[in-house]
C-alpha cells in the first residue's frame, strides 16, 4: 500500500528533524497541529523512515512503547504505539554511547524477539508470534525524544518515531521454549545502583502478545514483520534519566545480562 504524503507530513518531519540541528528539543508537533490526528502522526513517522532510507540506513526492526497501563493512562489512551529500528540506533552490548548522538535519553529494559518468520497481519495471535520467533535476548532501549522537555501527547510521540533512540541487545539468547516469558523477572542498576525491577508481565500481561498487536496493527498500513527482525516488545518498568557518564547494566533471569554506558 502506497501512503500518500501531504504538505504537512513533510513540514513536521522536518520540524523533528530540526532538533538535531539546535541540539535541543523542539516544540510538540501538536502545538503546531492541535488537531493532528494518530493516523498522520503515523504518516510522519513512516515519511521520515522512508528518508532515512533513501539515505543508506536499513531497517533492522520495530519498537513497541505504551504497554503499560500507567503509561496509557497517563496519555489517555488504550492501546500501545509502534517506532522503526534503523541499523545506525544499534549498540554493541557493553558499548558507550557519546551523549553528542543523544538529546535527552532515558533507558528502559525489555524483552526483544528475534523473528524466524514473517508476520503478516492482521489475525496474528500470540501463538502464531511464539511459532515464529527465532529465539527472545534481553535489551535496553534508549528512548529519546525531539520534543523539548518530553512534553508529549500520543500524537507527538507517535509522529517522533515512537520516541526511538538507540538500542541494545544482549549476548545470549534462548528459545521461546526455555523461558516463561510472563515470568521472567528483570533488575535495572544505574552506576550500580538498582533502581527497578520488572517482570515480563508488566508488558501487556505477556510480551507476545504485544508483538501480535504490532503484527495486527501495522497491517493496516501495509508493514509485515521481516524474518530477522529485532522486535522490543516493550519496557518492563519505569524509564530511568541518563547522563554522561552513567552506566546501565540489566539482569534477566534465566535470560542473561546487557549493558551500556554514556561518555561524558
Amino acid at each position: 500500500m502506497k501512503i500518500e504524503y501531504t504538505g504537512k507530513t513533510e513540514s513536521l518531519a522536518k520540524h523533528l528533524a530540526n532538533a538535531w540541528y539546535l541540539e535541543e528539543g523542539v516544540e510538540p508537533v501538536t502545538a503546531l497541529y492541535p488537531d493532528l490526528s494518530v493516523d498522520e502522526a503515523y504518516q510522519v513517522q513512516l515519511y521520515k523512515v522512508e528518508q532515512l532510507i533513501k539515505e543508506g540506513q536499513q531497517v533492522t526492526g520495530k519498537k513497541i512503547g505504551l504497554t503499560s497501563k500507567a503509561m496509557q493512562e497517563m496519555l489517555g489512551v488504550a492501546e500501545p504505539d509502534y517506532g522503526h529500528l534503523l541499523d545506525q540506533m544499534n549498540i554493541v552490548n557493553g558499548g558507550t554511547v557519546s551523549y553528542k548522538r543523544v538529546l535527552q535519553p532515558k533507558v528502559e529494559a525489555e524483552i526483544a524477539f528475534i523473528l524466524k518468520r514473517d508476520l503478516i497481519g492482521p489475525n496474528v495471535t500470540t501463538f502464531d508470534v511464539l511459532l515464529a520467533t527465532d529465539a527472545i535476548v534481553p535489551a535496553l532501549e534508549i528512548v529519546d525524544s525531539r520534543i523539548k522537555n518530553w512534553n508529549i501527547t500520543l500524537a507527538d510521540t507517535v509522529a517522533d518515531n515512537a520516541s526511538s533512540g538507540l538500542y541494545v541487545l544482549g549476548k545470549h539468547s534462548k528459545k521461546i521454549t526455555e523461558v516463561d516469558l510472563k515470568q521472567i523477572g528483570m533488575a535495572l542498576y544505574q552506576n550500580d545502583v538498582l533502581q527497578n525491577t520488572g517482570v515480563g508481565a508488566a508488558a501487556l500481561g505477556d510480551p507476545a502478545k504485544c508483538v501480535a498487536w504490532l503484527a495486527n496493527k501495522l497491517s493496516a498500513y501495509g508493514i509485515a514483520l521481516k524474518a530477522g527482525e529485532v522486535i522490543l516488545s516493550g519496557a518492563l518498568s519505569a524509564a530511568i534519566e541518563a547522563k554522561p557518564g552513567d552506566h546501565f547494566y540489566a539482569k534477566f533471569a534465566g535470560l542473561g545480562d546487557v549493558e551500556v554506558s554514556f561518555t561524558e
